[in-house]
């Protein structure tokens, strides 16, 4: 995707990738599906209602061509291009600094579950450089931190622990970094539904790949009566785990 003939980007008469990127977006529009998706993320403004295949399909393509020139333009004002972003953002090559800079600026957009849960999913490349996006995250789990010079208070820290706890359960499971993600898990304080049930799902997704150190982490941990609940839950919920294993942590619930 390109400018138009003979403009440059930021010409008013000119039809730019963004303009490009918003015609494609609206023909793809399906009524019923932005009515679904409405259902799914009652928070979401302005959906148009674009299935996640036709996102990654043009995600794709503008990662092929120009990902760097796109989102420095991109609109914010859609659902679709909001989420559009996240997912060009996982199929982006290049320096992994330049990556998680783009990155770092597409998070404190992030107001919506699918938006967060979307991106972090397509963002593959931290398998490729784990030590490089760990160390991207931890500014994230600093309450006092400051981030693109905004103090946490003032971002939406439900979404940005959203991210993080998302991640880790996407990326770090694994033997090098459980007790990590375990300690980190324990000091998410944030009151948001979100990421609570973020925490949780990480939780349960730790008790199947790493279930030693996430035995010991149950009977030990700072987690709020809701949050350990449905960590619970989602574990007794897996078809991964044995009826024995679910009937002791059923007796383990606050």
């Amino acid at each position: 995707m390109g400018a138009g003939a003979g403009g440059k980007m930021g010409d008013t008469n000119e039809y730019t990738v963004h303009d490009l990127v918003r015609d494609e977006l609206y023909k793809n529009m399906d009524v019923e599906y932005g009515k679904f998706t409405a259902s799914l993320s009652p928070g979401a403004g302005n959906i148009i209602g674009v299935r996640i295949p036709v996102l990654r399909k043009m995600a794709k393509e503008i990662a092929s061509v120009n990902w760097k020139e796109y989102l420095d333009g991109a609109r914010d004002d859609t659902f679709e291009e909001v989420m559009l972003q996240g997912i060009v953002l996982g199929y982006a090559r290049g320096k992994i600094d330049d990556i998680l800079t783009y990155m770092g600026r597409f998070i404190p957009k992030i107001d919506d579950w699918s938006i967060c849960d979307t991106c972090c999913n397509t963002f593959k490349i931290a398998n490729q450089y784990q030590q490089e996006v760990w160390d991207f995250l931890m500014p994230y789990l600093d309450e006092q931190g400051v981030i693109d010079g905004k103090p946490a208070n003032e971002r939406n820290r439900e979404f940005e622990l959203r991210f993080v706890a998302v991640m880790m359960l996407n990326y770090y499971l694994n033997d090098a970094y459980i007790d990590k993600v375990l300690y980190a898990y324990d000091h998410m304080k944030n009151d948001g539904y979100y990421l609570k049930m973020g925490v949780a799902w990480g939780l349960a997704e730790a008790y199947v790949k790493c279930p030693e150190p996430t035995k010991v982490f149950l009977n030990n941990n700072h987690l709020d009566d809701f949050t350990f609940n449905k960590a619970i839950q989602k574990m007794q919920e897996s078809f991964r785990i044995t009826p024995e294993e679910k009937a002791a942590l059923k007796a383990m619930k606050r």
